[in-house]
């Protein structure tokens, strides 16, 4: 087996390789789902007002839409990820799509808190299930090498895009129709899906009857449970609340409890042998810093659109549409950087580059005269994300074989959501102190709040390309014993 930093070229002489037909319409099915999940993490976001004064939310209670959905869908990703290795990834794939297209449609209806409350909860649950499966199914529909490297590239692209996408579509949809639409969007989505895919997707399981991990799943699961928890708690009330230090306590012991457990079952949700290559927790870390880094950076920015320079939701949401457009381009190019560089020296480029993309940042001033530092910053920066992001798929699913590859998928995608739910309230915790300690909130000491947030994002972009130019081997470098 070739080494990570050649696994992406072909052999001297070999012809490209080409998708086939069907594997075009797996990947466009995969990639719809995909996408349609990722707008759901922040199409709500512009619309939580509108949602509160029409269903009967509080202004304190309003987060529990965010984040019942963020807990769920970080929750679970791991347990249902080692599920679709052992009962079928194409049946757990359907069973989500069908989750989510009925929470969607309860959530489009919804007349008081308590419905909406749990069509939430039910769409993060079916986040949980689709986004490793439908993952897994892209890696084992694709050998590894260029079409797998390709696809992943699209899948990137278009997940974070949609984060994106969600923001701008959001404020449409409030703006021009209603805030339901944010939720009955999905329905036409999931039905189109659950129609096509039994066609067009092959089922994928091991053979054999294999048992389910049952300790080990209850306490990583409800382990990032009091993870997520206490970090969005964190965010909304502080870093000193004794919720948020509980959840967080909690979460960790938690985790120490699974790690001990998977040492001694003979059938471990995930084997501590796995934990151990470097290709599979190293890169899970890059996944963590790359999304912590782009995601909270957009919250950073919103501030500075909306609290300092004065614009309207909708107005700052359509600010980052040039972070869109970056994100697919580096989705597209991606692939073709890892071929010339390798996954590895992929990584580190594109941390390096965000961070370079990054630190011009921390001189917006007051005026709109600084918007197109902020365009250019945040495309260039976009594209250097998605570069990084596909490096870290790329060398975090790679060497392993098919029957593992829905608990790479499942780790990798966990990563994702606990770097997208911790750079919020990392960043506004940062942000909040700054101003604080200049006196309370006005334009001026937002504005400082932000850049010294902005210091620390582009700090951990380089950290990223340090540790994994120091740290990471190759996966034929590494025995999974």
């Amino acid at each position: 087996m070739s080494t990570a930093e050649n696994t992406a070229a072909p052999a001297a002489g070999a012809p490209p390789q080409r998708m086939t037909g069907r594997q075009r319409l797996v990947l466009v099915l995969l990639l719809t789902a995909s996408f349609t999940l990722a707008v759901d993490f922040s199409i709500l976001n512009v619309a939580l007002p509108a949602i509160g004064s029409e269903v009967g939310f509080s202004l304190e209670d309003l987060q529990w839409i965010a984040t019942s959905f963020a807990l769920c869908a970080a929750g679970f990703t791991l347990l249902f990820g080692r599920v679709a290795d052992l009962f079928g990834r194409r049946r757990l794939f359907l069973l989500g799509m069908a989750l989510l297209g009925a929470a969607s449609l309860a959530g489009g209806l919804a007349q008081d808190p308590a419905v909406l409350l749990v069509a939430r909860v039910a769409q993060g649950l079916a986040t949980a299930a689709v986004t490793p499966a439908a993952l897994s199914l892209l890696t084992t529909s694709f050998p590894e090498g260029s079409l797998r490297e390709r696809a992943l590239g699209l899948n990137g692209a278009l997940m974070a895009a949609g984060f994106t996408t969600g923001a701008i579509l959001g404020g449409l949809l409030t703006d021009l129709l209603s805030w339901r639409w944010a939720f009955l969007i999905n329905v036409p989505v999931a039905v189109l899906v659950l129609a096509l895919a039994p066609a067009v997707i092959a089922e994928s399981r091991p053979e054999g009857r294999a048992r389910l991990d049952v300790p080990g799943a209850a306490s990583v699961t409800l382990g990032l449970l009091a993870l997520v928890y206490g970090l969005t708690r964190a965010g909304s009330h502080g870093w000193a609340d004794p919720l948020a230090l509980a959840g967080l306590g909690a979460g960790a012991l938690l985790l120490v409890v699974f790690w001990a457990v998977e040492k001694r079952v003979a059938e471990p949700l995930v084997p501590v042998s796995i934990l151990r290559r470097r290709s599979v927790g190293l890169g899970n870390l890059a996944g963590v810093l790359a999304f912590l880094t782009e995601t909270s950076l957009v919250f950073l920015l919103t501030l500075y659109l909306q609290k300092v320079l004065g614009f309207t939701p909708l107005a700052a949401g359509l600010s980052f549409a040039v972070l869109g457009i970056g994100t697919v381009i580096g989705g597209v190019v991606a692939p073709k950087v890892i071929g010339a560089l390798g996954p590895k020296r992929t990584i580190i480029s594109g941390f390096a580059l965000q961070c370079a993309a990054t630190l011009p940042l921390v001189l917006l001033g007051p005026s709109s005269g600084w918007v197109p530092v902020l365009l250019v910053a945040t495309f260039v920066g976009g594209v250097a994300n998605l570069v990084a992001i596909v490096g870290y798929m790329v060398t975090a699913t790679s060497g392993l074989p098919d029957s593992e590859q829905g608990l790479a998928t499942g780790l990798a995608t966990m990563s994702q959501q606990i770097g997208i739910t911790m750079g919020i309230p990392i960043m506004s915790a940062i942000a909040a102190a700054r101003i604080g300690a200049l006196g309370g909130e006005s334009p001026a000491t937002v504005l400082s709040g932000v850049t010294s947030a902005i210091w620390v994002n582009a700090a951990l972009c380089a950290v990223a390309a340090v540790l994994v130019g120091l740290l990471l081997r190759p996966p034929s470098a590494e025995r999974v014993s």
